[in-house]
């Protein structure tokens, strides 16, 4: 064993005694000590250790010590980063470098008018986050791993020793500069999520190949795009905002619970059009915490099968239309294609139109909302009076979440959903709104108000092509082959053969977020190397060789979120951050580790990142703008003197601003203050609608396309189905057809929701958020009784692809035949069984390449049945992935 190194074990971590002693030191101490519950490794290498307060020798008056101050000190804005759905404020007293409290937004009174953007539970378990007894805390080697010797096969049950920084990164770059000698720079795959930092280094070292996928938005990733249902490239731009919600008479949630999925100011949202009269109509598998909260009628239909659900509602309008005058001809003849043979687009290359299709001309299958019942289990009286609530006379919001678009061949399905919004004219006008509509933009569509500016960096270009569609990236690793579909991914299909040897997760946590988690594990037992940065043992550090430690956000230089991709707020918000604490332990920034492993490479520093972290915030600073009281102009944000420049220690010129720098770093938040009569409402559509001539969409026709036949060739030329022009019923790979053939293996679906306990996958190891929500499989109360099952027992889940066990939570709001089992939980694999113990969902998915590349998580097949084996403890219970060295 080198210098430095030693076989890791648990360590439990001493208590203090007194308030009136803590140190930075002694406080974190405290803090994990705390929060682990009974902590025993499931690392092989480590043995286990106790951190109950009372076998450390302290009494209680350690735990809770007399007369602590938890009054005096800073309160500053910390960071609540994570990709939950909220963006929200949080912050945190600071006293001497310790955090002693936790608040959230106190910067106004709250109003529906103004709200405060308040934190959920998990922006208030943040501390217990950073401050966690299992932080990986300095760089790791996997025992039996060596550049000359990967022993691939241990990967997720070796030993882990510590090792320096110098001798990991010095690792890491022998290990890609051998790939990059011996296979080329396509040999090594980077996987990264919002990120950048890796791609600078990567792309000055020569490049790397890149992955690419659907993500959450499933085929409301690309479709949007071609058929013209988007607005400023933005798919969530395509209803009203916050205040035109209210004038809704009826709003339609398909697949759709914010209530889970987006934990910050979205439900209040809706909570307001309810109070202003709206009655609501939720479609979905699951009656939600979201239909119960506003009392809404439910309509029960099984996964998958909502293109089937609204050529049947689509099919009801037309037939109900001459009695009832539902459909809004105006508007299908002046906005759009394709509905009927009267108004076909000019470069369609068949003469099929939706309206033939939905009546059965072109099959002989009329779309009547019985043949749609018999597939998607809704009866066809509700999907009769949901025609009749969705007729042109009523004021409609027709919303839906990418939930039910994360199911393969779902390429048709926003196309569908702006046709069915389309027939009513619920598009343009105020109370009228259709389009998806999630995460942090929730109820609440339209420009940003307050944009985060530029960086400044320079670009770094990745001389390396290759983009790997998440569909296929496992087995490319594999079997050596995949296909390429540009850069953009919009190209025809292109195969090539691609020869993998180094997997290096920056960031993303691809390895669990990905579906076909078997796959994943195969080839990350396949290649020469994997390195992970991560500041827990996630999946993919569980499944690396060398592990990196990061700090997180509050251990980073102050920032913004709001205003870009990776960082969206609502609109009307921005949140600036301060750096809370100094690095804990040995763990460095994503950034930091960019720098030095480019220095290791024989990249000059500057050549990566030519300024620091507070000249690259300043320049955000400086750039950002805030949309004017007309509603139009953008304007300077933030005013900057002089000695705000200097504090900073930055390069810039002062400026004038709405908001004065000291006064935005002392607030935390910058919000747009609205009225009901300001100049910020939004209609999405509004100019289109009004004169789709003088104003025509970025389509070939000019207008929404029921017809598309841009859609048609391009996701056909993608190489992995046949997509048509127009929304038309295909049977989906591991859907409700498949599941419900006769003597069928796996007659369950599965749906993976969103879940409050985490934020995709973060903060899965919260103990505050594994005692709130326990992470049970959903099962309806009638396949519970098919199979024996009553609520609490263990059961294990099997699917085509792999098997989990859980503990069943019987439920009567779920429709017969469907499971639920949340989203992002961390693969622990028993080795001995093949059996994941923790409940990751994507141990249960399997790719099925499709269309536009979407992946489809909610795609997936199951049977349940109780466990022969030991009942499962909660996972409150069960020890913590610690790994530390001994004596630290």
């Amino acid at each position: 064993m080198a210098r430095n190194e030693e076989t890791l074990h648990v360590d439990s971590h001493p208590t203090t005694r007194n308030a009136a002693h803590l140190t930075r030191r002694s406080f974190i101490k405290a803090t994990t000590a705390a929060t682990a519950l009974a902590a025993a490794s499931s690392l092989t290498a480590c043995a286990p250790a106790t951190s109950d307060l009372a076998a450390t020798g302290e009494d209680a008056e350690a735990a809770h010590p007399v007369g602590r101050d938890i009054v005096s000190g800073e309160w500053k804005t910390a960071a609540c980063w994570h990709n939950c759905g909220g963006r929200c404020l949080n912050k945190v007293l600071v006293q001497d470098g310790v955090v002693v409290r936790q608040k959230t937004d106190d910067t106004h009174e709250d109003s529906p008018d103004y709200p405060q953007q308040r934190g959920c539970l998990r922006g208030r378990s943040q501390r217990k986050q950073v401050f966690a007894e299992d932080r990986i805390k300095y760089p790791l080697k996997r025992a039996g791993w060596s550049l000359d010797a990967p022993n691939g096969e241990l990967r997720g049950k070796d030993e882990w020793e510590r090792v320096s920084w110098d001798e990991a990164l010095d690792l890491v770059a022998q290990g890609l500069t051998r790939a990059k000698e011996q296979y080329g720079n396509r040999s090594i795959l980077l996987l990264k999520g919002w990120n950048p930092e890796m791609t600078r280094t990567m792309g000055a070292f020569g490049g790397f190949t890149n992955f690419w996928d659907t993500n959450s938005y499933g085929s409301w990733s690309k479709t949007p795009f071609v058929i013209g249902f988007h607005h400023d490239n933005m798919q969530d731009q395509t209803i009203n905002d916050r205040y035109d919600l209210r004038n809704c008479e009826t709003i339609v949630m398909m697949a759709m619970n914010p209530a889970w999925s987006a934990a910050g100011s979205q439900m209040w949202n809706y909570w307001q059009a309810k109070a202003a009269g709206a009655k609501f109509i939720v479609v979905d598998p699951m009656y939600s915490e979201t239909a119960a909260t506003l009392d809404a009628e439910w309509i029960p239909i099984r996964p998958a099968t909502d293109m089937a659900f609204l050529l049947g509602v689509a099919y009801a309008m037309l037939e109900a239309d001459e009695a009832e005058g539902l459909i809004d001809w105006d508007f299908l003849n002046r906005c759009t294609v394709g509905f009927d043979a009267e108004h076909m687009p000019s470069d369609a290359k068949q003469q099929t139109n939706f309206k033939d299709y939905v009546q059965g001309a072109y099959d002989n299958t009329p779309k009547t909302p019985e043949w749609a019942s018999e597939i998607c289990g809704a009866s066809p009286e509700a999907i009769r009076n949901l025609a009749r609530a969705m007729g042109k006379d009523h004021k409609v919001g027709f919303l839906v979440s990418a939930a039910s678009a994360r199911v393969n061949n779902t390429d048709n399905l926003p196309q569908l959903v702006m046709t069915v919004g389309a027939m009513g004219g619920h598009m343009g006008k105020s109370g009228h709104m259709t389009g998806s509509t999630m995460h942090v933009t929730s109820g609440n569509g339209g420009p940003a108000l307050i944009k985060a500016g530029k960086d400044g960096l320079p670009e770094i270009k990745n001389p390396v092509d290759d983009h790997i569609n998440g569909n296929e990236v496992w087995d490319a690793v594999i079997d050596g082959t995949y296909t390429f579909t540009g850069t953009k991914h919009y190209d025809p299909a292109e195969k090539r053969d691609i020869d993998i040897h180094v997997i290096y997760h920056s960031s993303g946590n691809k390895l669990q977020t990905n579906v076909g988690m078997a796959r994943a594990i195969e080839a990350h037992r396949k290649v020469d190397m994997v390195v992970a940065h991560a500041q827990f043992f996630t999946s993919a550090a569980r499944y690396a060789d060398i592990i990196l430690p990061l700090t997180t956000e509050w251990e980073r230089f102050d920032g913004l979120f709001g205003g870009t991709l990776g960082h969206k707020s609502n609109r009307e918000m921005m949140v600036a951050y301060q750096q809370i604490i100094d690095p804990l332990y040995e763990a460095k920034s994503d950034q930091d580790i960019a720098c030095e492993l480019a220095e290791k490479l024989g990249i000059a520093r500057a050549d990566v990142y030519p300024f620091d972290v507070k000249q690259q915030y300043f320049n955000r600073l400086a750039s950002m703008e805030v949309c004017d009281e007309d509603g139009k102009t953008y304007v300077p944000a933030v005013g900057i003197t002089q000695e705000d420049i200097d504090e900073l220690g930055v390069e810039g010129e002062p400026q004038e601003g709405k908001l004065a720098y000291q006064e935005l770093k002392q607030l935390g938040v910058y919000q747009v203050k609205r009225t009901p009569d300001d100049n910020y409402g939004y209609i999405a559509f509004k100019d289109f609608v009004e004169d789709p001539e003088a104003n025509p969409l970025e389509t070939p026709s000019g207008k929404l396309e029921i017809y598309s036949q841009t859609l048609a060739d391009t996701f056909s030329a993608m190489g992995w189905d046949t997509v048509t022009p127009i929304p038309t019923y295909v049977k989906v790979t591991n859907g409700y057809e498949d599941a419900s053939a006769s003597g069928a293996e796996y007659p369950l679906q599965v749906m993976n929701p969103h879940y409050l306990r985490r934020a995709h996958s973060v903060f899965d190891n919260i103990g505050w958020l594994r005692e709130a929500w326990t992470n049970p499989v959903f099962i309806s109360t009638a396949d519970a009784d098919a199979a024996g099952v009553s609520d609490g027992d263990t059961v294990l889940v099997s699917s085509p692809y792999g098997q989990c066990v859980r503990n069943a939570c019987v439920y009567a709001g779920l429709m017969p035949g469907v499971v639920a089992l949340p989203h992002g939980a961390w693969v622990a694999v028993d080795e001995e069984t093949g059996i994941d113990v923790a409940g990751a969902d994507n141990c249960l998915t399997g790719p099925a390449p499709n269309g536009q590349g979407v992946s489809g998580y909610n795609s997936a097949l199951c049977k349940i049945e109780k466990y022969t084996g030991e009942a499962l403890a909660p996972d409150a219970e069960q020890p913590l992935r610690i790994v530390c060295k001994d004596g630290e």
